[in-house]
């Protein structure tokens, strides 16, 4: 507490002294404080330690009033006046003086108090040097000596717990000053680089959150900081703004291009060409892919008008080839029964020339049958190649059996086996036994490669 002790109109100086009496204070001894409730310390504070109250004694051990009103201090330098009294008699003095130390004493308390209550250690140095600086003149009889021990050691442990302050709000604003420097930088990498557009707002928003809990930064420093932070954000909103921009016109773009295919889409839903429009359906939506997205509360219409436009002409195609496909299927039982048939009657081994007219006339009313399932159609094949085959095995062998070179070959022989004998006749008559002998040897050879070759066009 700074405020200097009231004066009281009854007590005067000693240099000069007031002339004449005057009205003192209300009569009756004060021995000790104050009565009443001492101030304590404000809600939510830590609890004062105990506090240590100043016994004021007897006030004649501390001074006197001498028979002119004079009143002296005993000190260890001995006596000095403090003031005077001349408003009633030395005992009403002597309290009087004892109840300004005991006011003196009541600040000293209330500042131990305060400094125990975890207050501010600043204010309380001051306040307690100030009262400590007034004490060698204070107009009051007490322990002063006690008191300035108390004060200067008020003034100490104030210093201290000010250090000690004034070392964790260095430490917090240290910490504070880091972790705000570090939300800047990563703002400001967010605001430079990052296209993650969602991700990077909500971060900015969490390092704002974060940023509002940090405390202890000096404010030039933290308006340092903050420029760095709303710099960074600002960038990082500019950027997003234009190329969501340039999106919505790059989608605008895309929806004018899908409203092309759409409408030559649906300009093709009546073809009747199925292969030709289904092939240039294939083709629309490959360009649709590619166009990409147009804007969000338009793609998903656009797309349904486009599909519309095939489930017209596809459906159209289907119900088509649903009816082509039972069409088929009966083809398909058609040309089944027409090859039990041919199968059992066309015999080529037994009647050449018959199977012949016979495969043709099948032929004819298979092409006539039409198309089949493709799934039996390489069966269905299958099974006419196989009759084909038998036909072409009997032409062959029919062919064997009248090759004229086999049947030459055959002429020949034999010829060759008959001179060859008539020529051994002949030596046998002229009788050259030996040479007759060779020439049948001969013309035997020649006549078994005759009945060999004979045989072998009749086994053909």
């Amino acid at each position: 507490m700074s405020t200097p002790t009231p004066k009281d109109p009854s007590v005067t100086p000693t240099s000069p002294p007031r002339p004449g009496p005057r009205p003192g204070p209300r009569p009756g001894p004060r021995p000790g404080p104050r009565p009443g409730p001492r101030p304590g310390p404000t809600a939510g504070a830590h609890p004062p330690v105990a506090v240590h109250h100043v016994e004021l004694g007897d006030p004649h051990a501390f001074g006197r009033i001498d028979e002119d009103g004079t009143v002296w201090r005993k000190t260890a330098d001995g006596e000095r006046p403090i003031g005077s009294w001349q408003a009633g008699t030395v005992e009403e003095g002597m309290a009087h003086f004892a109840r300004k130390f005991a006011d003196l004493a009541t600040e000293t308390e209330i500042l131990e108090e305060r400094l125990d209550a975890a207050g501010d250690p600043g204010k309380t140095q001051e306040a307690a040097a100030h009262l400590l600086e007034q004490l060698p003149d204070a107009a009051a009889l007490g322990d002063l000596d006690g008191l300035a021990k108390r004060l200067t050691s008020i003034v100490e442990r104030a210093g201290t717990r000010t250090g000690e302050a004034v070392a964790h709000h260095d430490a917090v604003r240290t910490e504070s000053l880091t972790r705000k420097d570090e939300l800047a930088t990563e703002a400001e990498a967010i605001g430079a680089e990052s296209t993650q557009w969602k991700h990077g707002g909500d971060r900015l928003r969490a390092i704002l959150e974060e940023w509002k809990t940090i405390k202890g930064v000096d404010r030039k420093a933290d308006d340092a900081l903050w420029k760095r932070y709303s710099r960074a954000r600002d960038a990082f909103n500019r950027r997003r703004g234009a190329h969501f921009a340039e999106l919505d016109r790059e989608r605008a773009v895309v929806k004018a291009r899908k409203e092309e295919l759409i409408a030559e889409a649906e300009a093709l839903s009546g073809s009747t060409d199925w292969a030709q429009t289904a092939a240039r359906y294939r083709d629309l939506l490959t360009q649709w892919k590619a166009a990409g997205r147009a804007p969000r509360d338009a793609d998903d219409a656009l797309w349904a008008r486009f599909k519309a436009a095939q489930d017209v002409f596809f459906g159209a195609r289907n119900a088509v080839n649903s009816e082509r496909d039972a069409e088929f299927e009966k083809n398909g039982e058609a040309k089944a029964a027409l090859l039990d048939e041919a199968e059992k009657t066309i015999r080529p081994a037994d009647d050449l020339e018959a199977a012949r007219r016979a495969f043709r006339t099948f032929r004819d009313r298979w092409e006539e049958i039409g198309m089949v399932p493709r799934d039996k159609m390489s069966v269905l094949e299958g099974r006419v190649r196989a009759l084909e085959k038998r036909i072409r095995e009997a032409e062959d062998s029919a062919w064997q059996r009248t090759d004229p070179e086999a049947l030459a070959r055959v002429a020949q022989f034999a010829e060759r086996a008959a001179k060859l004998t008539e020529q051994a006749d002949k030596a046998a008559a002229a009788g050259k036994d030996k040479q007759a002998a060779d020439l049948r040897a001969q013309a035997t050879q020649w006549d078994e490669w005759a009945q060999a070759a004979k045989s072998a066009v009749n086994d053909r």
